[in-house]
This record gives structure tokens, C-alpha cells and sequence, in this order.
């Protein structure tokens, strides 16, 4: 089991997770025509060029799942029943195709499950940095996690 279960997180661990990854042009118009959003700031270079911008931002959306996905295997692949809630959520810096994403994870609280004997909800909050360890995206992210097994 990759993930880790309710009782194995303490308040202040922290994850530098290892995989990164690089984000493509591709990525961003899969991801945008995926979920049917037409923005003309990801999807539409021309345009860009008269944004503040100059190119295409990646959507931001993509970039949160990313962030978290790269978080998985360290911390609950396996282990997670769900996703309870999203907050906090930012994008402090934009992210470009070809701009390579890594992960960071700090334990933020790690509580009983009140109606769940089996498992437990840690919040977790998740930074993306860009290749240059600029701080992309931010999101405090509560999983309801199953128990080591007796």
C-alpha cells in the first residue's frame, strides 16, 4: 500500500513529493475542451497575445488536480475513502505550457472520524511550485482516511 492510513499522519509532517511534472499545450486543451470551458485564455493563443499574459494560461482547475495528484502516492493512494472539502484554494502565480509542476504536502490537523470507527479526516494543505519554486497553486484539502486494519 503506497498511501499512508489515518493513524501513520502527525500535525507538521511534510511531503516534498518527487514526481514533478511538465505541463503541455496539449494538457491545457485536452483538460479545457474536457470540461467545456471555451475561455479564450486558454484556448486561444491569438488572443493571448494582447493579455498581460502573452501566451495561454494553463487552466487553473488542471492545475489543482495536478498539485493533488502528484500528492497521491505519498499520502493516500489506497488509503482514502474521500474527499471531504476544498478550501483556501489560490493560484498566486500563473502556469504556462512547459512549465514543470512539483508538490508539497503539510498536515494541518488529524482528527477522529465521529461517525466513522474505521476512519478518520486529515486536512492537508497542498502547494504546487513551479520550476522555479514559485508558488502556484494552493489548496487546504480535508480526505476522510481509513485506519491501519486490525
Amino acid at each position: 500500500m503506497a498511501g499512508r492510513w489515518f493513524e501513520e499522519f502527525e500535525v507538521g509532517q511534510t511531503f516534498d513529493h518527487e514526481i514533478r511534472r511538465t505541463v503541455t499545450e496539449a494538457d491545457n486543451m485536452w483538460f479545457s475542451n474536457a470540461t467545456y470551458n471555451p475561455a479564450a485564455i486558454h484556448i486561444d493563443a491569438e488572443y493571448c497575445k494582447s493579455t498581460e499574459f502573452g501566451k495561454p494560461l494553463m487552466n487553473s482547475i488542471f492545475t489543482l488536480g495536478l498539485v493533488i495528484g502528484l500528492s497521491v502516492q505519498e499520502t493516500t493512494l489506497g488509503t482514502t475513502v474521500a474527499n471531504l472539502g476544498m478550501t483556501d484554494t489560490r493560484f498566486p502565480g500563473p502556469v504556462f505550457a512547459g512549465d514543470t509542476i512539483r508538490s508539497r504536502t503539510t498536515v494541518k490537523e488529524v482528527r477522529e472520524s465521529k461517525s466513522r470507527p474505521n476512519a478518520g479526516i486529515v486536512t492537508f494543505l497542498h502547494q504546487g511550485l513551479n520550476q522555479r519554486g514559485e508558488e502556484v497553486c494552493v489548496c487546504t484539502r480535508q480526505a476522510l482516511m481509513l485506519r491501519k486494519p486490525a
